[in-house]
């Protein structure tokens, strides 16, 4: 390897993983340091939603560990390593007391889950599942438990409330929201959804939050706005994530709902780039896979000499809740229009249409399912 700073990647994750890679593709041997605050693992964060319906524990869910990475696309990789600032003007990375200097940096560092500051004395008993080693520490505290309450029925709420039934859990869902998925899901495929959830035994308690968490034996107590109270053995908090920013903002680069970046990925500073979860990109904040895996392709090339602007397709959400299988495009937030509902049962078929008939986004679930890739030709992609 030559003696010129590498291009460091921040943040193992899918992003940070799926950028390596497609570097690899075309260069071998340009300096790579890869800096993330856990063990390196290699997997997929969508997957964590499915262990017990796979049967995979945690680390069976990992698809390579950290020696294998390094040794499969050749980088140096600092596990265990917090990052503590941004130099841009040094071109170097602040890891409390050393400095890592680089030639390009990426940050692929993800978003935070949004904690919820309750009252009581059960919070050792509230999990958060944002990464492999939240999963890990979870899985190990359900081991001889039964009941699990989850707070928030969005898709990571409904995954995990699928799942845990799936492995043969009591599961309790406690929501503000009237419907599940909202922002997300039209009311019909919402419903259709909630209806096949029910008929597996999840329980939904929507239109209420969580008061009070106490400690009881060897679970909680749950006090409910609505006066109601549940028993768990665990909880999940599962009510949203928020772009990592912070240490970004505190190096002067410019910031929205996330680290605001061009469709280059190029942040405000020089050679600082912005990928996956923590990036808003063009306006743009998308917490799912399609449109990492986009991006990560369109850096590789930029990072590699030839300059290249993300361009989306239309990317269809994938909701794995098996006993409801569902996939939404949801329209642009502003698109005026009405939604044309087609329903048999829990079997829905929801098109956006706009004024003019044109379909800008869709929902479908049950043996609609299958739908997807034909109405995903019909929407037109994200742009500007």
């Amino acid at each position: 390897m030559s003696t010129a700073a590498p291009i460091v990647i921040v943040g193992t994750g899918l992003s940070g993983y799926t950028l390596a890679r497609e570097i690899r593709k075309q260069d071998r041997d340009t300096a790579i340091v890869m800096v993330t605050a856990d063990d390196g693992s290699s997997y997929s964060k969508p997957m964590l939603s499915t262990g017990f319906t796979k049967g995979k524990e945690a680390d069976e869910l990992a698809q390579a560990s950290a020696d294998a990475m390094v040794e499969q696309l050749n980088l140096e990789l600092r596990a265990y390593t917090t990052v503590t600032g941004i130099d841009a003007d040094a071109h170097e990375l602040v890891l409390g007391d050393e400095r890592l200097g680089y030639s390009k940096l990426v940050l692929a560092w993800g978003a935070d889950v949004i904690r919820l500051a309750i009252p009581g004395d059960g919070q050792e008993h509230v999990f958060s599942i944002n990464d492999l080693m939240d999963y890990r520490a979870f899985r190990k505290a359900l081991q001889g438990k039964k009941r699990v309450a989850i707070m928030g029925a969005g898709l990571i709420g409904c995954e995990f409330a699928n799942d845990l039934r799936n492995g043969d859990y009591q599961v309790d869902v406690i929501a503000p929201s009237d419907t599940l998925m909202p922002g997300l899901l039209p009311p019909a495929a919402a419903k259709a959804v909630q209806s096949r959830l029910e008929n597996l035994g999840v329980r939904f308690h929507l239109e209420t939050v969580v008061d009070h968490i106490a400690a009881q034996g060897h679970g909680v107590d749950l006090t409910l706005a609505n006066g109601e109270h549940l028993d768990a053995d665990l909880v999940i908090s599962a009510v949203g994530l928020r772009p990592r920013k912070e240490l970004a903002e505190a190096a002067g680069l410019a910031t929205n709902r996330g680290i605001v970046v061009n469709r280059a990925l190029e942040t405000s500073a020089p050679d600082i780039y912005a990928l996956g979860d923590c990036a808003e990109v063009d306006g743009h904040v998308l917490l799912y896979v399609m449109p990492l895996m986009t991006c990560a392709r369109a850096l590789a090339k930029t990072l590699a000499g030839e300059r290249t602007e993300v361009t989306y397709g239309t990317m269809p959400v994938m909701i794995k809740t098996p006993c409801c299988p569902t996939a939404v495009c949801p329209p642009p937030p502003d698109a005026p229009g009405t939604w044309d509902v087609d329903a048999d049962g829990e079997d829905v078929r929801a098109l956006f249409r706009s004024e003019s008939g044109e379909i800008l986004g869709f929902a479908v679930t049950g043996r609609y399912a299958v739908e997807k890739q034909a109405l995903s030709k019909e929407v037109p992609p994200i742009h500007n």
